[in-house]
C-alpha cells in the first residue's frame, strides 16, 4: 500500500532496506549462531543517520517521530530482528529521555545517541517484577546530593553494550506506584556491573544481560523529572516504544513472505514450482493479508503519536498485540511452507519463528496488552455513560 511517507521517511525506508538487504542480510545466521552483536554495522547505522531519526533536530537528530523510527525498524527487522535491536532497543531506552528529560540532560546525551556513539537500554524489569511492575525491588535511597541505587535488573537488551541506562528504582516504597523514580545512568560508574550475556531461543545478535546495582552512587541531576514520577515515565515510554515492537514484528513477518516467494519459484515438485500449487498460494494470500493489515494499524498508530493525540495508549497495545500475533503465525506458516527445508536452520525461516516469539513478550506480554486494552475500553465506556446523562 502507499502510506504517503515525507521525503526524508522515503530517504529513511531506503538506505535502512539497502543496509539490511547488503550488509545485515549476508551475516545474519551466522551472528545468531555465533550469538554476536556485529558492531560493524551498529557503526554504519550511525553514519548513516539511522540512530537519529527519531531525535530533534536541536540534540543532533533528523527530527522525525515514531513513524520515522517504525519505518526504519521494520526495514531492518526484515533481514534480521536481533540486528535491529541495537537502534530499536536504544529508542526505547532514549525515550524517558525525550520525554522527561530536562534540557541539561537531553544536551548532554541524545548527541551522542543520535550519531550512534553511545547505545542505551530501560532498566525496569526484575526477577520478581515482569508485568507487575509494581514488585520492583530496585532501590534508590537519597544521601545529600547522590542517590544510592542498589537492586538487579533482569533480561536487559543492550545490557552491557550499552552506555545509558535509563533505571526505574524506589525511593519511597511505603508508597507503592507512587515511590517509583527514573534515573539516567552511566556505564563506567563504580557499582554498575553486567552477568554474562543470556542464551535465548531468538534475537541471539542483541545482547540480553542482567545489570547489576551495587551501591551505585549517581548524583540527583540524574533524576529524571521529580521523584516518585517513575511508573508515570515507564508508562509513556511504552506507549511511544510498542509501535517499535510492532514495527519489528511487521520486517521478521515480511521477511518471511518474501523468503517464501523466492524459494517458491526455485522448489519443484510433480515438475512444478511450488508456487504455483493453490494450496500454498492460498497460505501466502493469508499471511500478506494479515501482515498489510497489521502495518495499517502501525502506521496509524504512529501518526497519532506523531500528531499529538492526547492519549494513545490503547492504540500502542493493540499495535503491538496485533503484530506480534501476526508475526508468529506468519513465521510459523512461512516454517510450514518451506517443509523440511524450513525446519533446517541453514534456512531463514527458523530463525524468523524464533524471533518472532519475543514480540509477543517484551515490552508488555500480549496478555498485558489485552489488559491495557479492554481497561481503557472500560474507561471510555464509563465516561459516554457519563457524558449521556448530562
Amino acid at each position: 500500500m502507499e502510506y504517503f511517507f515525507n521525503e526524508q521517511q522515503k530517504y529513511i525506508k531506503e538506505i535502512a532496506a539497502k543496509i539490511a538487504k547488503e550488509k545485515i542480510a549476508p551475516i545474519a545466521i551466522e551472528c545468531d549462531e555465533k550469538e554476536e552483536m556485529p558492531w560493524e554495522i551498529v557503526k554504519l547505522l550511525g553514519e548513516s543517520d539511522l540512530f537519529s531519526v527519531y531525535i530533534p533536530e536541536a540534540y543532533g537528530g533528523l527530527g522525525g517521530g515514531c513513524l520515522d523510527l517504525c519505518i526504519a525498524v521494520e526495514e531492518l527487522s526484515k533481514a534480521c530482528g536481533g540486528i535491529s535491536l541495537s537502534l530499536a532497543a536504544t529508542a526505547l531506552g532514549t525515550y524517558p529521555i525525550l520525554l522527561s528529560g530536562n534540557e541539561e540532560q537531553k544536551k548532554k546525551f541524545l548527541p551522542d545517541i543520535a550519531r550512534g556513539k553511545r547505545l542505551a537500554a530501560f532498566c525496569i524489569t526484575e526477577a520478581g517484577a515482569g508485568s507487575d511492575a509494581g514488585g520492583i525491588k530496585t532501590t534508590a535511597r537519597k544521601d545529600g546530593d547522590y542517590y544510592i541505587l542498589n537492586g538487579v535488573k533482569q533480561w536487559i537488551t543492550n545490557g552491557g553494550e550499552a552506555e545509558v541506562y535509563t533505571v526505574i528504582a524506589m525511593t519511597d516504597k511505603t508508597k507503592g506506584a507512587r515511590g517509583a523514580s527514573a534515573f539516567i545512568v552511566e556505564k563506567g560508574t563504580p557499582g554498575l556491573s553486567f552477568s554474562q550475556k543470556e542464551k535465548k531461543m531468538g534475537i541471539r545478535a542483541s545482547m540480553t544481560r542482567e545489570v547489576i546495582f551495587e551501591d551505585v552512587k549517581i548524583h540527583k541531576d540524574n533524576l529524571l523529572g521529580k521523584e516518585g514520577r517513575g511508573f508515570i515515565v515507564a508508562m509513556g515510554t511504552f506507549d511511544h516504544s510498542r509501535p517499535g515492537v510492532a514495527a519489528q514484528a511487521l520486517g521478521i513477518a515480511q521477511g518471511a513472505i518474501d523468503d517464501c516467494v523466492a524459494y517458491g519459484r526455485e522448489r519443484h515438485q510433480f515438475d512444478k514450482p511450488i508456487i504455483s500449487f493453490q494450496g500454498l498460494q492460498f497460505m501466502l494470500a493469508d499471511m500478506a493479508t494479515q501482515v498489510e493489515a497489521a502495518r495499517a494499524l502501525v502506521y496509524a498508530t504512529a501518526r497519532a503519536v506523531d500528531g499529538g493525540a492526547q492519549s494513545f495508549a490503547k492504540e500502542s497495545a493493540m499495535a503491538k498485540l496485533f503484530a506480534s500475533d501476526v508475526a508468529m503465525q506468519v513465521t510459523v506458516d512461512a516454517v510450514q511452507f518451506f517443509g523440511g527445508y524450513g525446519y533446517m536452520r541453514e534456512y531463514p525461516v527458523e530463525k524468523r519463528m524464533r524471533d518472532a516469539k519475543i514480540t509477543q513478550i517484551y515490552e508488555g506480554t500480549n496478555q498485558i496488552q489485552r489488559s491495557v486494552i479492554a481497561a481503557h475500553l472500560i474507561k471510555e465506556g464509563a465516561a459516554r455513560k457519563e457524558t449521556a446523562k448530562v
